[in-house]
């Protein structure tokens, strides 16, 4: 019986020292708060080239920046979501809102980096008052990228919104004068946009900045009318909610607000990315 109970204890004690081994572990290395390294997730371009000018600055602080590439726009607040990103670098504020809205996701914006103005590109005119009756308009399946997209035609005098619709909600039901009867084509991937203007397709098409320099092109000077700089639609490093006062976070944001990686993105993409001030 003596031996039984020693066993017991014996049993006890090792678990004990186990599980304090493993919290002087968490400790020693930090766990997720204290933790020096960040994992990022971002599309290519311009979010991941940004980051890694902003990886040795970063090192300056004493952080880590590990940067994971993706191609599209579910899968980086998936990966936040499921915790094995720290961050993410892709989307703008109306898309931010629009994913918390439609999954519930417990996230925050951590800070404001840039704008990539979206741009109207078309192989068959060179001007908007070109376009004929009837001509096709193309515009991706990202309802979030809508209102972006109507305001601007708006703008140019193509369509007119119905009174008292919010701009960035806007959607192609809210269309109420149409004078050159647009036809709007919106079942399109945003990253296909700019194969579909390369192979020809529609009259119009509407291209986000990130898609568009990834493939080669420059909305400066390959799109005929680009939205103006004031666009609301600003890209953000989103963060899990109550992740954004982490040190690593403040940082990672100071950094990319930072005048070095602001004179970067200038003359590195002359104004198709514009840096927020």
């Amino acid at each position: 019986m003596k031996k039984y109970l020693a066993g017991i204890l014996l049993a006890v004690l090792v678990l004990a020292l186990a599980a304090c081994g493993t919290s002087d572990k968490n400790n020693a290395s930090g766990g997720k708060e204290e933790s020096t390294k960040l994992v990022v997730g971002a599309t290519n371009v311009p979010h991941a080239l940004i980051l890694e000018q902003a990886k040795p600055l970063l090192e300056e602080k004493g952080f880590e920046l590990e940067i994971e590439e993706y191609q599209d726009y579910i899968l980086p607040n998936k990966d936040l979501d499921a915790g094995t990103l720290d961050a993410n670098f892709f989307q703008h504020i109306p898309y931010f809102e629009g994913q918390i809205a439609d999954f519930g996701y417990e996230f925050a914006n951590a800070g404001a980096i840039h704008i990539e103005p979206i741009g109207v590109y078309s192989k068959k005119y060179k001007a908007l008052d070109e376009l004929p009756d009837g001509a096709t308009v193309l515009i991706s399946n990202s309802v979030a990228d809508h209102g972006r997209v109507l305001s601007m035609l708006e703008k140019e005098g193509l369509i007119t919104l119905a009174d008292g619709v919010e701009k960035v909600k806007a959607e192609l039901d809210d269309i109420v004068d149409n004078p050159k009867n647009l036809q709007f084509e919106a079942e399109y991937e945003a990253a296909l946009m700019p194969e579909l203007y390369k192979q020809n397709e529609g009259d119009l098409l509407l291209i986000n900045s990130n898609y568009a320099l990834d493939a080669g092109l420059n909305p400066l000077e390959d799109a005929i009318a680009l939205e103006e700089s004031d666009s609301p639609y600003v890209n953000i490093i989103a963060v899990r909610a109550g992740d954004e006062d982490r040190k690593a976070i403040k940082a990672l944001v100071e950094v990319l607000t930072s005048e070095e990686i602001q004179d970067y993105i200038l003359k590195e993409w002359g104004g198709s990315v514009v840096p927020v001030k």
